[in-house]
């Protein structure tokens, strides 16, 4: 190494945020910065001269990331305990010379700086959201809104504020977190971004990485060669990131990514680049990344669940969307919408009863709005031309609990196999499929859970799903 390499790597070594350890492949340490004395609480002369092996065995390093690297080869990441009283999550990775490993190089941050980070977060959001309140245009910028957001339906001045947020990030590219309980609108205000934002023209590819089995998700996101694999289609296929090309990818649960996955996907956007399986050519992809969870992502970094360096890349405009019970003069529009939808779609014009509304605004709807419409539909397929309380109460009348999946098929085929005029055999069982699908979907956290509850593959899952245009945990 040169002395002009040797100097840039001493002054990234010197002045990084996180704690970087050099070990050599024998597991002496080569190098650390100079951070790494307060956390660990041994000096860096101390660490220097010895082994990750020796650290561990004192219950310095409890345990040794680096260690773990050199045992198994590959890339990894663990929580530690300091004997500083320190909680650290540490990433180690490993360095090869034609096959042979030469060094690990880790990396480590105190996770008190991610709680600060956090707090910044909320406290940037809070003085954001103070402005608006202040600001003597926010009335006329809602105003303005009102024409461009009709279709998601909100009237609280909490979702006009995370609206006015999301209008004015739209223009850039920075990364997008929609946070938020399940059920809550994620998917639709992420669309909102995409239309908002200057790659509205290109595609808005909508991802579930729940959905995706961990082994097929290399092939579905980066796509593929022709004989790539058994079974592969002639002529390749082309991934969803490549898909997005031009426009927005989002990436809905992405909280349940496992690690492996994490770091493929840490990779392309890092590089902006994906290589498909079976080529050895990378490809240049330009688009807009919009994730969303209902995790606490700082909570699956602590536990060793998300990759640290993943969550930094995403957490870059953080958007909190509050549930329904938090903004209930929300209610009535979503309400009047869905049967608006309802009564379009089945062909009729079904009213409400004055007495619904107690029901309707009276509930805490723990589903939020995928909850909300599932009553609504389920209702309406229940009632006649008025739909009155008692067919929408989440609870019915007599028994006060929650429905839980045991009940889904009783409840669906009871509220839709009631033939429509002019309904053949084939629409009712249509209707009676999608309609416990829906339930299923608001009930059950993944496509393998419904899967085994219905005793069909997780495959058929998800090509039913797709059918009816249903999503699980869509937010």
């Amino acid at each position: 190494m040169s002395d002009f390499d040797s100097q840039i790597l001493r002054t990234i070594i010197d002045t990084a945020r996180d704690h970087f350890f050099i070990v050599e492949a024998n597991g002496r340490i080569h190098d650390v910065s100079p951070g790494s004395a307060a956390v660990y609480g041994v000096s860096c002369e101390e660490l220097c001269s010895s082994t990750v092996q020796q650290l561990e065995a004192s219950g310095v390093l409890q345990p040794s990331v680096s260690l773990e690297v050199i045992r198994t080869g590959q890339p990894a990441q663990v929580e530690q305990q300091t004997s500083t009283g320190r909680r650290v999550v540490a990433q180690a990775y490993p360095v090869f010379d034609n096959g042979k490993l030469l060094a690990v190089v880790s990396r480590s941050m105190d996770m008190t700086d991610l709680k600060m980070l956090q707090q910044e977060y909320a406290l940037l959001q809070q003085r954001f959201s103070d402005h608006l309140k202040r600001s003597r245009d926010l009335d006329d910028e809602v105003a303005a809104l009102e024409s461009e957001i009709g279709n998601l339906q909100i009237k609280s001045r909490v979702m006009h504020e995370v609206a006015l947020l999301l209008r004015r990030v739209a223009p850039t590219d920075a990364t997008v977190l929609m946070l938020g309980e399940s059920g809550v609108g994620k998917t639709a205000f992420a669309r909102q971004l995409h239309r908002w934002s200057s790659r509205h023209s290109g595609p808005f590819i909508d991802v579930n990485c729940a959905s995706i089995p961990e082994s097929l998700f290399e092939s579905e996101m980066f796509g593929y060669c022709q004989g790539a694999f058994s079974g592969a289609a002639p002529g390749g296929r082309i991934g969803l990131i490549e898909q997005a090309a031009g426009g927005t990818l989002f990436l809905d649960e992405i909280g349940e990514l496992p690690l492996a996955v994490q770091t493929k996907l840490l990779k392309a956007i890092q590089d902006g680049s994906i290589t498909r399986l079976g080529d050895s050519r990378s490809r240049r992809v330009d688009f807009r990344l919009v994730v969303a969870t209902n995790l606490d992502l700082a909570e699956r970094v602590e536990k060793g669940l998300f990759r640290l360096d993943l969550y930094y890349r995403l957490n870059v405009i953080p958007v909190t969307l509050p549930p329904l019970r938090e903004r209930r003069e929300d209610i009535p529009g979503f309400v009047e919408y869905q049967l608006t939808k309802l009564n379009e779609r089945y062909g009729r014009d079904k009213i409400l009863s004055r007495d619904v509304w107690q029901v309707l605004m009276g509930n805490d709807w723990p589903g939020n709005v995928r909850e909300l419409e599932n009553v609504l539909e389920r209702g309406w397929l229940a009632s006649n031309d008025v739909i009155h309380a008692r067919a929408l109460d989440p609870c019915g009348p007599e028994a006060p609990r929650r429905e839980t999946a045991q009940d889904v098929t009783e409840t669906a085929t009871a509220s839709s196999a009631n033939l429509m005029e002019d309904e053949g055999l084939k629409a009712v069982l249509a209707r009676v499929e999608r309609d416990i699908l829906a339930e299923l979907c608001s009930t059950l956290p993944s496509t393998y859970a419904i899967a085994e509850r219905l005793a069909i593959s997780q495959p058929s899952v998800v090509r039913k799903l797709k059918q009816y245009g249903l999503r699980v945990g869509e937010g």
